[in-house]
């Protein structure tokens, strides 16, 4: 893999019903705002619900901007958005080129800081090699880059209804449809 020319780009199909925050756009917490404003409209929820899910959502979109984070999309598993939702996290982590680990050392290495809570495998998707991490409620896929520079990271979170579902499932599904540009 180390000939093949690095992407320019990415492109991933996730459901319409995923609420998109660009995190590279400096309008990201306006429009974290504006999924929790529409989440938490009518619901009769109290405020203080909706500025915890707020807070956690901004923290972990800060956490994973300054990790290389692109993309953060959001799925409501919970009428009038009382829970944490879904979510999944595109982000980059390059490499200097011919310095990535291969997949299966990446696996090894996931494996050893994972202290066996999980499954860690190294699986074959569309874009390529993907070392696929899974616990209860937290699916991880780190798609190695043509080229040789870094992975691309999806990170799922799936707080209420677990990885073994239908909408882990869906993740999985978003995964396969990984293509680079």
């Amino acid at each position: 893999m180390t000939n093949a020319n690095p992407p320019s780009d990415y492109r991933i199909l996730v459901p319409r019903d995923w609420f998109r925050v660009d995190l590279t756009q400096e309008r990201w917490r306006h429009q974290l705002k504006t999924f929790v404003d529409m989440e938490f409209a009518g619901s009769g929820a109290p405020a203080d619900i909706a500025r915890s899910i707020w807070l956690t959502l901004r923290n972990a979109a800060e956490s994973g901007f300054s990790q290389g984070g692109l993309e953060l999309f959001l799925k409501t598993e919970s009428p009038g958005g009382t829970a944490l939702p879904a979510s999944l996290l595109v982000s980059l982590a390059l490499t200097p080129r011919g310095l990535t680990p291969a997949p299966a050392d990446f696996a090894e290495t996931l494996i050893r800081r994972t202290g066996g809570d999980g499954e860690v495998d190294v699986i074959e998707v569309q874009a390529g090699r993907t070392v696929r991490v899974v616990k209860d409620t937290t699916l991880d896929f780190h798609v190695h880059m043509p080229g040789d520079v870094g992975y691309l990271h999806l990170a799922f979170s799936i707080p209420l209804s677990g990885t073994k579902g239908p909408l882990g499932d869906l993740c999985d599904a978003i995964v396969h449809s990984l293509r680079w540009a």
